[in-house]
């Protein structure tokens, strides 16, 4: 493994020279602190060679619980793999004391700066803040001025801490209006309980249940109704944000409904949330929408993540938002050059966690030290919103850059602060082979409010740079992340019915199941795609099988059952010209780049990888409401889609096995949504849309094989083909010892209930579910989507299969069952129709009209 003797040598003088910096390993080279001996001895008895496999576990369990994190500048960013460091940071509980009283004491200064800022603004009129600095600021918001605030206005609060050299704690920034980051926490210390459970038990970690019981405790008490039991949901900006997965983690885990800005409406003053069942009252708010984009009525009107009229709502008392709306002005770093003097005037005490030193250019003074003393400063951005808001490091700065920086800083100085740079402390990393790396890191700390104080998270999320000798410390810029271990002095007693302090199945305090109507739509589109998916693969394998037989023995119906089917299949997907457009029949006589195109053509709609990469974006929008074994089957599905590429030689045939491995892959979601899923309104909409799906796609390639006769052995081919695709040659063959013919083949197909894969089997089941969807009309009357349903079940009941399969006269079209096909094609649009307009068209816009 691990550290040995020679490990830490190489660390301490490549990233730790003594007298200069500062190690969380060692106190001086080849001596490990003593918090960490005990932990040292377990690893290195592990070796290289069992670490780098509990690395690789710890890969496995984040993977197969779907954590991921987005990286926005990166094109492959959405659902990377959440990066975890094995090794644990491990803090001593002595000097952890230290910590939570300083972090206490800052919170609460914070606090009273909020509430202080958005009331009396007793701050300004001392001239403690200059009052540029908080009216020039993008971070106040004015609409907010003298919201009703509680004791505590803020909730939850989180802090970067970093260690300088001489060992001292510095605080590099504040997190007050979405702190993200206490989910990744929490899954980091599940699965490092997993990979080292020995290890976990014998150290005597201080355990994370109790922080997330007050938050649960702290979120109840804002709520303004007081003689019921309050709802609370977690309002986030939806998939593409880059902390999705923990939005998820954190709903499932508290037992929040998971709602985005559409779930979300204000009416009569208050806020709804908008569920099939109807309006629910929402009373606390736990938002990860950051401030001036939660209401598109009162703030940013150009947003589409909030709620518009929310701050009405908060203004009159109707609902709680935690954090309040306008916390996000105590992020801003040129706070720190005034913190201390606003300690001493709210507290009578300085910080006991001192911050970087900074100055606000924004003052003479200030703005003089900074522009003098450039190359050894960090430049920031007062906003932290900003895209360009990332620290600039002056000294890495040729000459012309600095001068355009200081140029910049004289333009607009208010915008800019300097700070001290911190040389962050070293953290030790698992390189990959198997020795320990040194990487700077910064730990955070989440702290949530109770009714008169503050709770501290015992642990955290640590995070070390991406590279060694890497300065910026971010999961954008390819951190790693590590658990936070701090040791108890004595055993700690497990609290909370939590299993191992993770999301357990079922989870935690009687998970709030309303469904709103995105959700509903999402798993309609998810039982759709899903189906496409499957039935687009069964007709590529028939496909490439006929194919290759006509490849082994040549004739003339062979060739023409090929054409057909591919034919069909270009109807199928609607990728059209395909084989039915101009130059089709160049395409039928050399077929292999379009089937390979249809196979892997990410961009092109109705191709197989296009329809699997949308069932995968509505799987991703339903995280929260997908079980642990489907998530890590849709996992396993999409690393197989990745290695659906074309071949070099443009031969499908050599994605045969890939693509049957999708195919398992697929009937292995279908069952887990069958066999695990509670039969609730949100199964039905699951259901439904599959059994449509299936309707619909049944019907259009019965109508491309079979409306036109074709010669008696091509015909055969057809049929044969048609119910290896329907899933019913063995069933087929059970019942008849004769080759297939029409009307069997379409009696099975089409009229026979007891057959899953039947046009009867969809519709019944389909008709069934409709009816049982809310907001149904009463006295026996059918609903828009119901009456299409029940009119083409009729149709099918009142067919005969034999008169069906009739050909009309010298035409060779089987007219009866063409008109048939085609009407079923359209009362399913039909009921498709109806069943968006019903549930998934949202009738309130949330945004101001524009002229």
């Amino acid at each position: 493994m691990s550290a040995s003797p020679d490990d830490r040598q190489l660390l301490h003088e490549r990233y730790a020279p003594p007298g200069d910096a500062y190690d969380e390993l060692c106190l001086a080279p080849g001596t490990p602190r003593p918090h960490w001996a005990g932990v040292m001895e377990s690893l290195e008895a592990l070796g290289r060679d069992g670490l780098l496999a509990r690395a690789a576990e710890a890969r496995r369990l984040l993977r197969d619980n779907g954590v991921t994190y987005n990286v926005y500048s990166d094109p492959q960013g959405m659902e990377r793999p959440w990066p975890l460091d094995p090794l644990p940071l491990l803090m001593d509980s002595g000097e952890w004391a230290g910590i939570e009283t300083g972090l206490i004491q800052r919170a609460e200064l914070l606090n009273l700066v909020l509430r202080d800022l958005y009331g009396p603004r007793t701050l300004i009129r001392k001239g403690l803040l200059p009052p540029e600095l908080v009216f020039g600021q993008p971070g106040f918001l004015h609409a907010c001025d003298d919201l009703p605030l509680p004791e505590h206005a803020l909730s939850l609060y989180a802090s970067d801490l970093a260690r300088g050299p001489d060992g001292q704690l510095w605080v590099l920034g504040d997190r007050t209006q979405v702190p993200s980051g206490a989910g990744y926490a929490l899954e980091n210390r599940v699965v490092l309980s997993r990979v080292f459970p020995s290890l976990y038990r014998d150290a005597g970690v201080h355990r994370l249940t109790g922080f997330f019981q007050a938050l649960r405790a702290r979120l109840a008490a804002l709520s303004p109704r007081r003689d019921v039991e309050p709802r609370v949901v977690l309002l986030s900006p939806g998939p593409l944000n880059e902390t999705w997965f923990e939005h998820v983690y954190l709903a499932g885990y508290l037992g929040y409904t998971l709602v985005q800005g559409q779930d979300l409406v204000v009416s009569g003053g208050r806020v709804w949330l908008r569920s099939l069942g109807g309006l629910e009252p929402v009373d606390v708010i736990l938002r990860r929408v950051d401030d001036a984009f939660c209401d598109p009525l009162a703030l940013n009107q150009d947003s589409r993540l909030g709620v518009a009229g929310l701050l009405e709502a908060v203004r009159r008392g109707r609902v709680a938002v935690a954090n309040p709306l306008g916390s996000g002005l105590l992020e801003s770093p040129a706070l720190a050059a005034f913190l201390p003097a606003i300690a001493r005037h709210f507290l009578g005490q300085d910080p006991l966690l001192p911050g970087v030193q900074t100055w606000w250019c924004g003052e003479r003074l200030g703005r003089a030290h900074v522009l003098a003393n450039l190359e050894r400063l960090v430049v920031r951005s007062v906003d932290r919103s900003e895209a360009a808001g990332r620290p600039v490091f002056a000294a890495l700065l040729s000459r012309a850059e600095r001068e355009a920086l200081g140029v910049r800083i004289q333009t607009h100085p208010e915008r800019y602060v300097g700070q001290d740079q911190v040389s962050l402390s070293t953290v030790p990393v698992l390189a990959e082979d198997g020795g320990l790396e040194a990487r700077h890191g910064a730990v955070r700390a989440f702290l949530c409010a109770r009714e008169d104080d503050y709770v501290v998270m015992p642990g955290g999320l640590t995070r070390v740079a991406g590279r060694a000798g890497d300065m910026v410390v971010s999961n954008q810029e390819g951190g790693l992340s590590k658990d936070t271990w701090v040791l108890a002095s004595e055993p700690e007693p497990v609290a909370g019915p939590v299993l191992s302090e993770g999301l357990a199945e079922g989870s935690v305090l009687g998970m709030q199941a309303s469904l709103p109507s995105r959700v509903a739509e999402n798993l309609f589109w998810l039982g759709r795609y899903a189906e496409r998916a499957e039935a687009t693969l069964r007709l590529l394998r028939v496909a490439l099988k006929r194919r290759r037989l006509a490849q082994e023995l040549p004739a003339p119906h062979e060739d023409a059952a090929l054409h057909t089917l591919l034919r069909t299949l270009t109807h199928l997907t609607t990728c059209y010209p395909g084989f039915v457009g101009p130059g089709a029949s160049e395409r039928l006589a050399a077929p292999e780049a379009e089937l390979c195109a249809l196979i892997t053509d990410a961009q092109r709609p109705g191709s197989l990888r296009f329809t699997l990469n949308a069932l995968f974006q509505s799987a991703y929008a339903l995280r929260d409401r997908v079980s642990g074994d489907s998530w890590r089957v849709l996992a396993a599905l999409r690393d197989q889609t990745r290695g659906l590429n074309c071949p070099a030689s443009k031969d499908p045939e050599q994605l045969r096995e890939p693509m049957d491995e999708v195919v398992t892959r697929l009937l292995a979601l279908a069952g887990l949504a069958q066999e695990s899923t509670l039969r609730q309104t949100g199964w039905l909409f699951l259901d439904a849309g599959r059994r449509l799906e299936r309707a619909l796609l049944l019907s259009n390639l019965l109508r491309a094989t079979l409306v036109a006769r074709h010669e008696s052995v091509a015909e055969g081919l057809l049929l044969e083909a048609v119910l290896a695709w329907g899933e019913s040659l063995a069933a087929y063959r059970t019942g008849h010892r004769a080759p297939p013919e029409p009307s069997r083949v379409l009696d099975l197909l089409l009229l026979e209930p007891a057959n899953p894969r039947s046009l009867m089997f969809q519709l019944e089941h389909l008709e069934q579910h409709v009816r049982a969807l809310p907001d149904q009309p009463g006295s026996g009357r059918l609903s828009a989507a119901a009456r299409p349903l029940v009119e083409a079940l009729s149709a099918l009941r009142l067919a005969e299969s034999p008169t069906l399969a009739r050909v009309d006269g010298d035409s060779g079209l089987r007219r009866d069952l063409d008109q048939l096909l085609s009407r079923q094609v359209y009362l399913l649009s039909q009921a498709s129709e109806a069943l968006v307009a019903q549930y998934f068209a949202f009738a309130h816009s949330q945004h101001p009209l524009q002229s």
